[in-house]
């Protein structure tokens, strides 16, 4: 193997895999990642055997062949050289990395050692835009949660939904104590309903892919895996086996009390008041009554905030306690000038929705405080 390839280029692609590859030495093979060479195409692919990416690199091919490659270290090298890289595979398993008057040595791995990709031949398609996925997941993926218990809550569902001659494509996250739901209408069919749970880390990464590029993205849906390929690019995920929580009973019915308040106000409002609160709750509770919304938080080590905004609500009053960062993720998530609150007592959830975007809900738990 041998290739030549900008600076610019290498960067990008070994940037794009860092957070896939493993960086601890369980299995020295999951730090590489695979140079495969053929033709006059070189690909990159990197696993920790839950995802994988695989893409196109685009070099001048001068040899063909293979090399597993330190993927970390030849990132560092990459970033600190001048341009115009060459990378030649040497005689056991060496790789030369030559740019300029620099020049560096790597211990690299037999390309039959790297784990293979799962098959994609006898897989469901169905296709949505790549930009349509990214904002459901940039929505949604802030809610999921990080448990080693509840490991269905680790992932976000991505319920299909058959209607007609479309699609329903709802995508769920929930750590217990917050839901986000977004729901969009897809232009294709699916064989039945589906619930699939994609792990958080791979929802993370492919946000971050779905930043880069742009069209229809292809959905390849697997027992075990989901794939999702965009020209060349293909990403691959396992998915987390259970039985997510039936999402639907957490949502509830219309509050009696309905808030509209103006979403960046209300922001502020939160971010002041929570610098006093206490660090593990980061508890705030809101007064409502006719006009205004007042927030209070205290932390007996430091003293006490309270702040107001101006809400468009006429009613009995009601106190309520939450927890700042949830509520500020889900005012952060959504797009509209104004949001709205839907609350029956302190004790029961709050829905939270986008005056801009019908189909995303949020429900909050409130705090006893």
């Amino acid at each position: 193997m041998k290739i030549k390839v900008e600076k610019e280029e290498l960067q990008r692609v070994l940037q794009g895999i860092q957070g896939i590859v493993e960086r601890r030495n369980t299995m020295p093979i999951l730090n590489h990642c695979l140079f495969m060479v053929s033709g006059q195409k070189t690909w990159v692919l990197a696993t920790d055997l839950e995802i994988a990416l695989k893409e196109p690199v685009k070099a001048e091919v001068i040899k063909e062949g293979g090399l597993c490659v330190p993927a970390r270290k030849l990132f560092e090298i990459t970033k600190e050289v001048e341009d115009g890289i060459t990378l030649e595979a040497q005689e056991n398993n060496w790789l030369k990395v030559k740019a300029g008057l620099s020049a560096f040595k790597l211990i690299g791995l037999p390309e039959e050692e790297y784990p293979q990709l799962p098959k994609t031949d006898n897989v469901e398609r169905i296709e949505v835009q790549s930009e349509v996925l990214k904002k459901m997941i940039e929505k949604t993926i802030y809610a999921a949660g990080d448990s080693d218990t509840r490991y269905t809550l680790n992932g976000l569902l991505l319920h299909f939904i058959p209607a007609k001659d479309e699609t329903e494509l709802r995508i769920v996250g929930t750590d217990g104590h917050r839901l986000s739901v977004i729901a969009r209408m897809i232009n294709a069919k699916v064989s039945g309903e589906k619930k699939l749970i994609l792990p958080k880390k791979a929802a993370q990464e492919l946000r971050r892919l779905l930043e880069e590029i742009e069209g229809m993205l292809t959905i390849g849906i697997e027992k075990n895996h989901l794939f999702f390929q965009l020209d060349e690019v293909l990403f691959t995920s396992r998915l987390i086996e259970g039985t997510y929580p039936n999402y639907e009973q957490v949502i509830p019915k219309l509050g009696d009390k309905k808030l509209g308040i103006d979403r960046g106000l209300l922001i502020k409002a939160i971010r002041r008041t929570a610098i006093m609160s206490r660090e593990k709750s980061n508890a705030v509770r809101m007064d409502v009554e006719d006009g205004k919304i007042t927030m209070v938080s205290s932390n007996p080590d430091i003293g006490e905030a309270k702040d107001e905004v101006a809400v468009e609500y006429k009613g009995e009053a009601v106190s309520i306690g939450f927890n700042a960062r949830y509520l500020l993720d889900a005012l952060l998530a959504a797009e509209g000038e104004k949001v709205t609150l839907e609350m029956h007592d302190a004790l029961s959830p709050t829905m939270l929705k986008d005056e801009a975007d019908e189909g995303y809900k949020n429900v909050i738990m409130p705090m006893r405080i």
